[in-house]
């Protein structure tokens, strides 16, 4: 299972301690693992809002996957994907990603001015879409 909500709020989370504890991240050398988890995240989002108008937030099946208890490479169950779009609104969830990507673009924006751009462009998009 994949959840759009908890996961955009895990990375905004990761994304604010990054920011508010950076110089303690920096002195025990672990800002990049948490710039690596805070990536992971966000490069997810960015494939799950690739389309206009469209935002990937929950894949698979609750009740299927729950009874799977195999690595996801050998389940056999059906992957069913949601989406919000213009027919089905879903405007807590398009603020948490545009915000789980807007407070990521901060953490990346010393170190990888690019991406840092292309979360904050995103997110800005993805708000106007839903709001």
């Amino acid at each position: 299972m994949k959840y759009g909500l908890p996961m955009a709020f895990t990375v905004t989370t990761l994304s604010w301690a990054a920011i508010f504890y950076k110089t303690e991240f920096e002195a025990t050398k672990e800002m990049g693992n948490i710039q690596d988890a805070i990536k992971w995240g966000t490069d997810y989002f960015l494939k799950a809002s690739s389309r206009r108008n469209r935002l990937y937030v929950e894949v698979g099946d609750p009740v299927e996957d729950h009874h799977c208890w195999a690595p996801p490479e050998k389940m056999k169950t059906k992957r069913s994907v949601k989406v919000i779009d213009s027919n089905t609104p879903g405007s807590e969830i398009a603020s948490e990603t545009a915000a789980a990507m807007a407070s990521s673009s901060i953490v990346f924006r010393h170190t990888d001015r690019k991406y840092a751009r292309r979360l904050l462009n995103k997110a800005k998009l993805v708000w106007k879409e839903y709001m």
